[in-house]
């Protein structure tokens, strides 16, 4: 339900801005740059859309094999003692656990291919023990707000970004976003916790939260030392052969089961192809949506009256530079993409601007496009308290961007 107020708040917001800039300034273009861009996102979300086929077609195929061969299962027990807590309505050794598993871990690794599929699966799996079809479960949010808070170990397309537009050190971004996304998904996971009634003190609860501490400590310490392009070189090879091993995991456990795993695997991409199609409406939606808010200029607008606020406030302005980054990401992957890279060529790579939109461009993921794209594929219409909690971890990952920007780089 929330999702339909926001879409229709792009859209009334846009027309009241474009109203303004017409009867008041004269902007003859702005209702054209509107349409133009209701054109432009609606081909770009069927591209998208189209995109994801050959992927989810591929992963989906292997997710069959490991499925039929017994492989996701194992995932499943390997997970179960924090699973069961975190998930207390999923029954235990459901294929639910190893699919939600592979989509954190994706995350984590930076794979953003393979994360989207195995996201699907996982959805499709919750929907199936899932009572009420067109409203949104309880593990869904717990799943989609863990989704969304974007928890990434090695955030490295960020870096290259940072290295392309002449940065003197494309890392000196890797700790700050760490520490960002780790407060973004911590704050998320407990405040769902507590509103689904579950005790995040629990041995395993608190265990996954000390392992993923030590984990993010661990991996700071190996690679703050490195150059860049070793850094590059080693994160690569590291979630490519954890990919590539899991597959080959999936076909020998297939193999020892004797499956036809050429079969499994066809059964599979075939729901890809229709898991693809499905989402298409859904997709070119939401990005209609954020595309006229875009072009009428409300951000714009939005930014310029947040500056003046904190001038007022007498607080310095310096972080405001970096927030279009931070108010696209929840809309936009590439849409923040772009914010990034147009604050690191306005204000200088290395500049507090464009090091603090590089922090908030890791610090969280795209809230509205998970929603729309993983309850989408689902057909879930009520998505009760899921967009809230969800933005409440950006908007922690996000002042802890700016927080940790202050402390690091001043």
């Amino acid at each position: 339900m929330i999702l339909n107020y926001i879409w229709v708040a792009f859209f009334l917001i846009a027309f009241i801005v474009a109203l303004v800039k017409l009867l008041f300034f004269g902007d003859l273009q702005v209702f054209t740059d509107i349409m133009n861009s209701t054109y432009d996102t609606a081909r770009t979300g069927f591209e998208i859309s189209l995109g994801l086929t050959g992927v989810l077609s591929l992963w989906l195929g292997v997710m069959k094999i490991g499925e039929r061969g017994g492989m996701v299962e194992v995932f499943s027990r390997a997970v179960a003692p924090l699973f069961s807590k975190l998930f207390p309505q999923i029954p235990s050794n459901h294929p639910a656990a190893g699919s939600m598993l592979m989509n954190i871990s994706a995350n984590m690794l930076g794979l953003d291919n393979a994360a989207t599929p195995f996201g699907l699966k996982a959805m499709q799996e919750l929907q199936e023990i899932n009572s009420k079809k067109e409203e949104a479960s309880n593990p869904m949010i717990m799943f989609l707000v863990l989704n969304a808070s974007g928890l990434t170990l090695i955030p490295v397309t960020v870096m290259v970004y940072r290295a392309q537009l002449g940065a003197a050190n494309p890392a000196d971004v890797f700790i700050p976003i760490m520490i960002a996304t780790f407060v973004a998904t911590l704050v998320g996971m407990i405040a769902v916790c507590l509103k689904q009634g579950i005790n995040i003190f629990q041995r395993a609860i608190m265990g996954f939260i000390l392992a993923m501490a030590g984990i993010i400590a661990g991996t700071i310490l190996v690679f703050q030392s490195m150059p860049q392009e070793k850094i590059n070189v080693i994160s690569s090879l590291a979630a490519n052969v954890i990919l590539f091993s899991i597959i080959s995991l999936f076909i020998a456990k297939a193999l020892h089961r004797k499956v036809n795993i050429f079969e499994a695997f066809i059964d599979g991409a075939k729901d890809g192809f229709k898991t693809a199609v499905s989402i298409i409406p859904y997709l070119i939606a939401i990005l209609v949506g954020i595309g006229v808010f875009r072009a009428s200029g409300a951000l714009d607008f939005m930014m310029e009256g947040l500056r003046s606020l904190v001038a007022l406030s007498g607080m310095d302005t310096r972080w405001v530079d970096g927030m279009p980054t931070a108010l696209m990401k929840p809309l936009s992957g590439s849409g923040a993409r772009g914010m990034m890279i147009d604050t690191m060529k306005t204000f200088g790579a290395d500049s507090f601007a464009g090091r603090l939109s590089s922090v908030l461009q890791g610090a969280t993921d795209t809230t509205f496009y998970i929603v729309a794209v993983y309850y989408g594929a689902v057909n879930i219409k009520n998505s009760r308290y899921t967009v809230p909690y969800a933005l409440l971890a950006d908007l922690a990952g996000v002042l802890a961007a700016i927080f940790i920007a202050y402390l690091f780089f001043g």
